[in-house]
């Protein structure tokens, strides 16, 4: 390959696609590769011999689940809030048109030992004496404290509200966390029954949505690639990368961390990526709505840290056959949080309680990668991996990290002037 590119984008995972749609749209000349011959990366969604083959490859899909193609099942669970920054980007870009959304039925969180549903006005009595607070100096402790606030009241507005992992918000200034539970309610607002929306087909319909964008502002596609080396010049600048015979060249790269951890692209030199926690996930189908939800076809329960004596919270996301991930009257329930101990599954066991029975389970401990460094003096930049929150904005703050430092300019979402037509 002789053609030289702006940008080479490595792995499909929802970041990367934004990036390369994003970037495309700007009228950067962009390659992207993945090694697998599926769109989606670590954010893909499998169907059941996909799902199998990933975690018991001496095992097929049981029959009794029904046919493969009705099953769209995500590797990272996450939803997206209707009025957040992803959201933004899905309309600003036009990428809606692509995809269509359901709401998730009902939101919950785990309190004294059993589930109750998250209302919308629980902020509303205490939202205008905010004001009297200074939100920008005052940290969240002295506003709980203001008003009196019991410690189980304070983890529902920190962690149902405001979907802070741990409590290290507490002793910062209440500002951020305000703005938080002002988006949870808006977006809350917006359709009644839940903050959040959820693509049908699945979470992996996400980073296709952003291929195709960027394949009409002409980026080019390449799945089932090896990627044998990243190349760089005698300075350690990116010039390129190998896969098999083939050296391709751009002036920047960008990729998930799996491209620059450990045993990979041995002959690049440096370790690029550290690991700074892992999370564990338990991807569960079962047969049944989740016991205490009013039989909703979707929700989300958030286990607060100190309910359970924890340092982070518990996640439970499940959808069903509304959205077209799963035949009918299947379920499938993700539980994950951050690892503290050892024995990482015993630690998801309060939300696997909630269950009820579990027709079949697959669980994996991943480690969570953040970049050693900016990227900026080699071209070399690294997205991070999915976080334990049970949401996409951390997602969208990555992607507007990672453009800020190629681009060199922040990302402002404007809507195009020119409407392209495939």
């Amino acid at each position: 390959m002789d053609e030289e590119y702006d940008v080479i984008v490595l792995g499909t995972g929802l970041t990367e696609c934004i990036l390369s749609g994003l970037l495309s749209v700007e009228g950067k000349k962009v390659l992207h590769m993945d090694r697998n011959d599926y769109y989606g990366g670590d954010s893909a969604s499998l169907n059941l011999t996909q799902l199998y083959r990933k975690f018991r490859p001496d095992q097929t899909s049981p029959s009794e689940l029904g046919r493969d193609r009705d099953y769209a099942i995500d590797l990272v669970p996450k939803f997206i809030i209707a009025s957040g920054e992803l959201t933004k980007i899905l309309v600003h870009t036009d990428v809606t048109r692509y995809l269509e959304f359901k709401q998730i039925a009902g939101s919950f969180v785990y309190r004294d030992g059993k589930i109750s549903k998250v209302p919308s006005t629980e902020m509303e009595a205490v939202r205008s004496p905010l004001m009297g607070v200074n939100m920008d100096n005052d940290s969240m402790k002295s506003v709980y404290e203001k008003f009196g606030l019991e410690p189980g009241t304070q983890d529902f507005i920190g962690h149902a509200m405001a979907l802070y992992l741990d409590d290290d918000y507490i002793n910062k200034p209440a500002r951020p966390t305000y703005d938080r539970i002002i988006l949870y309610t808006s977006s809350m607002a917006r359709y009644g029954k839940s903050p959040y929306i959820y693509p049908l087909y699945g979470l992996g319909e996400l980073p296709q949505s952003f291929a195709r964008l960027s394949a009409i502002y002409g980026g080019t596609y390449m799945l089932d690639k090896t990627i044998d080396e990243i190349i760089t010049d005698a300075d350690g600048k990116f010039i390129g990368v190998r896969s098999g015979e083939e050296i391709v060249k751009a002036k920047q790269v960008i990729g998930d961390p799996s491209y620059f951890g450990a045993g990979q692209a041995k002959e690049g030199g440096k370790m690029r990526v550290v690991e700074e926690d892992k999370v564990i996930r338990a991807i569960c189908i079962l047969k049944h709505p989740i016991p205490g939800t009013e039989d909703a076809d979707s929700v989300q329960i958030i286990i607060p840290q100190n309910q359970v004596h924890r340092r982070n919270d518990i996640y439970i996301a499940m959808v069903s056959s509304t959205h077209n991930v799963c035949a009918k009257d299947v379920y499938i329930a993700i539980v994950s949080t951050i690892v503290e101990t050892s024995t990482p599954e015993l630690e998801i066991k309060p939300g696997l309680d909630l269950l009820g029975p579990i027709y079949d389970k697959f669980v994996s401990v991943t480690p969570l990668y953040t970049p050693t460094s900016t990227g900026t003096l080699d071209n070399i930049f690294v997205t991070k991996s999915y976080d334990a929150t049970s949401h996409f904005e951390t997602v969208v703050e990555d992607v507007q990290d990672v453009w800020t430092r190629v681009v060199g300019k922040d990302l402002v979402l404007k809507k195009r002037e020119v409407e392209v037509e495939q």
